[in-house]
C-alpha cells in the first residue's frame, strides 16, 4: 500500500516532506513514494535513514507555486510534483496522495486526474476542528466551492458523515448546518432548501447551529455543513485566533515573574492544549468526492504533518472511504 507524497510544493521545500516520510515508515510502517527532484530527495534520505524497501522516488522536474493559476498550471506542467503524485494514484501505483502546495492546483490535479465519484456534483474539503469536549468537528466545505447549490450542501453532509463515522470513529455523527440562527427558518434561500432536504435523510441531523457552537457547547455537532466561502473564512479565523491567544498568553507570562512561575507549573497542560490545536496532528484535510484518497495540507506543513498525512491516506484506503461515499451518494443524494 504505497502513498504518494508531493515533496516539492510546500513552503519549506522538500526537507520536512522527506523527514516526515521517514517518520511514517518508522512509526506506521508506511510505504512512501516521494515525488520530486531525485537528486535532492536522495541527499536528504542520507540525513534521515530508514528502511529503503519502504521508500521509492518518482521524478518530477516541475513545481506549481502558490502564486500560479491552478487550472492553467496543472495543464501546462504535466511533470509537476502534484500532477505526477495524482498520476501515480490514477495508475494504481499508489493508493492515495498528499500535497501541501497550492490548494486550487491540488484540487484541479485531483479532479482532472482522478475524476469525481459518480453523482457527486462538487468535491469538498473536510477540515477537522478540535472541540472543547475533546471531540472533533468536521467542517465541510472548507474552501473548495465558493458558491453552492442546496443539493451540493446535502452531498457535503453525506460525505462528511461518512468521514466522521469511518475515519474519526463517531458511531452516529450529529450533522448540522452552519447558519445565523438556530431556528429552522434562519438562513438564506440555499441553506433553507438544504435544511429541508437534510431533514429527510436517515441521518442524525440536528438542524442549524451558530458559529459559537463550532467548538463545543450544548448544540455542538460532529459534521458542520457550509459553503466554501464561509468555511474558508471560519478556518482562517480559527487559525488566527488560536495563534493570537497563545501570543497574548506568552506576552502576559513574560511580563510577570509570578506568571512565569505559574506557567512552569502549567507547562504540561499548556503543551496538551497546543497539541490539541495543532493542525499537523491531523495531517491535512481530505478532498472528499474525488475517485481516490486526496489529502490537502497546509503550505507550512512540517515533518509531523507529512507523517500524519501518510497515516490518513492509508486509513482512507483501508476503509475504502471512496467506496463508502459512492454508495451513500447513490442511495441518498
Amino acid at each position: 500500500m504505497w502513498v504518494a507524497i508531493d515533496t516539492m510544493s510546500g513552503d519549506y521545500g522538500p526537507e520536512p516532506a522527506v523527514h516526515g516520510a521517514v517518520q511514517a515508515v518508522r512509526d506506521y510502517g508506511s510505504k512512501i513514494i516521494l515525488v520530486g527532484d531525485p537528486k535532492v530527495i536522495t541527499g536528504l534520505l542520507k540525513r534521515f535513514p530508514c528502511d529503503s524497501s519502504h521508500i521509492q522516488i518518482e521524478e518530477a522536474n516541475e513545481v506549481i507555486t502558490m502564486n500560479d493559476s491552478p487550472a492553467q498550471a496543472v495543464r501546462s506542467r504535466p511533470n509537476s510534483s502534484v500532477v505526477v503524485a495524482v498520476r501515480l494514484v490514477k495508475e494504481k501505483k499508489a493508493v492515495g496522495f498528499f500535497s501541501p502546495g497550492n490548494t486550487g492546483a491540488t484540487m484541479a490535479a485531483a479532479l482532472l486526474g482522478l475524476g469525481r465519484i459518480k453523482e457527486v456534483d462538487r468535491p469538498a474539503i473536510a477540515s477537522p476542528l478540535p472541540r472543547q469536549d475533546g471531540g472533533t468537528t468536521v467542517l465541510i466545505d472548507a474552501g473548495a466551492n465558493v458558491d453552492c447549490k442546496s443539493n451540493w450542501l446535502v452531498q457535503f453532509g453525506i460525505m462528511g458523515e461518512a468521514y466522521a463515522r469511518e475515519i474519526l470513529g463517531i458511531i452516529n455523527p450529529r450533522v448540522a448546518l452552519l447558519s445565523n440562527g438556530e431556528e429552522s427558518k434562519k438562513g438564506n434561500s440555499t441553506s433553507l432548501d438544504a435544511y429541508k432536504k437534510l431533514s429527510e435523510l436517515p441521518y442524525n441531523f440536528v438542524g442549524n447551529i451558530e458559529g459559537r457552537d463550532l467548538y463545543g457547547g450544548k448544540r455542538a455537532a460532529d459534521v458542520v455543513i457550509c459553503d466554501g466561502f464561509i468555511g474558508n473564512i471560519v478556518l482562517k479565523a480559527t487559525e488566527g485566533l488560536a495563534g493570537s491567544i497563545f501570543n497574548i498568553l506568552l506576552q502576559g507570562i513574560a511580563g510577570s515573574q509570578l506568571a512565569t512561575a505559574g506557567a512552569f507549573l502549567l507547562k504540561p497542560v499548556l503543551q496538551q492544549v497546543k497539541k490539541r490545536m495543532d493542525y499537523t496532528e491531523y495531517g491535512g484535510a481530505p478532498l472528499l468526492g474525488v475517485n481516490g484518497p486526496a489529502i490537502i495540507g497546509h503550505g507550512s506543513s512540517n515533518a509531523t504533518a507529512f507523517k500524519n498525512a501518510a497515516r490518513v491516506v492509508q486509513e482512507f484506503a483501508k476503509k475504502d472511504i471512496t467506496g463508502v461515499i459512492a454508495e451513500n451518494i447513490k442511495r441518498f443524494a
